[in-house]
């Protein structure tokens, strides 16, 4: 499994939630994006639809009809009913519940450093996990570590 950590320092994850979902449609992959924000996911959800609308990127929330078809879901649950493998955890808090995915994102700010901090010295002891830190430096991401 591989864990990246995504320090925003710039643009919410709002912004940065398409960008990843994008990469993800691009590596021939599901994405869950999980937030306990409704308001959070409301805004993500305006955001897929609105970012490069030439490169529409189709999507659905949790509970409705076709949400095992979705390439993207959003949801306030860890549950992948699309069979995702990879997870956005876009309000910067970690759940452990993460086995079912191959890949990681977990998005924070500077109200959350402290707990990611942590989470990223909790994952150091965990085998087979590969872990990567990325800061945004004037509208760019660079890899930390």
């Amino acid at each position: 499994m591989r864990v990246d950590f995504y320090q925003l320092s710039r643009d919410p994850a709002e912004l940065v939630v398409p960008l990843l979902a994008r990469a993800t449609k691009n590596a021939g992959e599901k994405l869950l994006v999980v937030s306990d924000d409704a308001e959070q996911l409301e805004r993500i959800d305006k955001q897929l639809w609105e970012t490069a609308p030439e490169a529409f990127l189709a999507h659905g929330k949790s509970g409705d009809v076709h949400e095992a078809r979705q390439p993207v879901l959003l949801s306030n649950g860890m549950s992948a009913p699309n069979d995702a493998k990879y997870v956005v955890l876009a309000d910067g808090k970690w759940r452990d519940d993460i086995d079912s995915f191959d890949r990681a994102f977990l998005l924070f700010g500077d109200d959350r450093l402290q707990e990611a901090r942590a989470c990223w010295k909790s994952l150091g002891d965990v085998d087979g996990l590969e872990r990567n830190f990325w800061k945004q430096e004037g509208g760019k991401w660079a890899q930390m570590a």
